[in-house]
């Protein structure tokens, strides 16, 4: 079994606590969440951990890989000085399975500082995982159907891999959910939100695929892409999602998702 684990999870820098301070407590069901998602990671016993972020170094045309020997995390963006991480890459994953990717654009890129999309989940998510690796996976500006496809080239890497191998899906949900939003309430930012989490509830890798254009663009998303990979990681694949929170007290969707992987 090489992929082990799989789950879609929030990024804000505020549940970092030297940024969050006080404020943590009014997402304390996200925190919790992604405490109880880290157990379930941990008993998995991945090697390695490959992150879809928004927030990389984004090529419209392609999917980017950011292979590197080593990488490194801060928050001083955030006003936090304190706070940093390190782990390990894996450089020989992709490059032994590139021709399995021969269907998707991709750009390899090595970059050792790491964006906050990646590192906030990490920060959480490797907490007694002193070794582990990790790949970063930065998302396109193409369509639907070739995320989904990215995704299904990245399940044969996954699958014909010895490693034991776990997904993340970074993704925030619509900016724009209430009158605490940073950026003005819409009301199509609740309804994406809601239709995002039926859809991942359902397992519907169709509904993600063709989900309205439309409506995402209004909602202020970033991270349908993120689950739209992830969708295709996991398609075919007997799966059953567990929501473990979801919450927007500062108008941004933040849903905790835990993703049973069964083959």
């Amino acid at each position: 079994m090489s992929l082990v684990f799989a789950s879609i999870v929030p990024h804000p820098p505020i549940l970092i606590p030297n940024i969050g301070k006080e404020q943590i407590s009014q997402i304390e069901n996200t925190k919790q969440a992604l405490e109880k998602l880290e157990q379930d990671l941990y008993s998995t016993q991945p090697e390695i951990i490959i992150v879809i972020s928004p927030h990389g170094e984004i090529d419209p045309f392609a999917f980017t890989i950011n292979q590197a020997d080593e990488y490194e995390a801060d928050f001083e963006n955030f006003g936090d000085f304190e706070t940093k991480l390190k782990f390990r890459g894996d450089t020989i994953l992709m490059a032994l399975y590139k021709e399995k990717m021969i269907k998707s654009k991709i750009n390899i890129i090595s970059n050792k500082k790491l964006d906050h999309g990646t590192a906030v989940p990490l920060y959480y998510l490797t907490k007694h995982l002193n070794n582990i690796s990790i790949i970063p996976i930065y998302f396109s500006m193409l369509d639907s159907q070739a995320h989904f496809e990215f995704g299904k080239d990245l399940k044969e890497v996954i699958l014909d891999s010895e490693k034991r191998i776990a997904v993340v899906a970074s993704a925030d949900l619509s900016h724009c959910v209430n009158e605490k939003a940073p950026l003005k309430c819409h009301p199509a930012g609740k309804i994406f939100d809601q239709k995002i989490i039926k859809l991942i509830e359902d397992c519907d890798a169709l509904g993600i695929i063709n989900f309205d254009q439309e409506l995402a663009e209004k909602a202020q998303e970033c991270g349908l892409r993120s689950i739209q990979i992830l969708a295709g990681i996991i398609s075919d694949i007997k799966c059953q999602p567990d929501i473990l929170s979801y919450e927007s007290p500062f108008g941004v969707g933040y849903a905790v998702v835990s993703i049973n992987v069964n083959y």
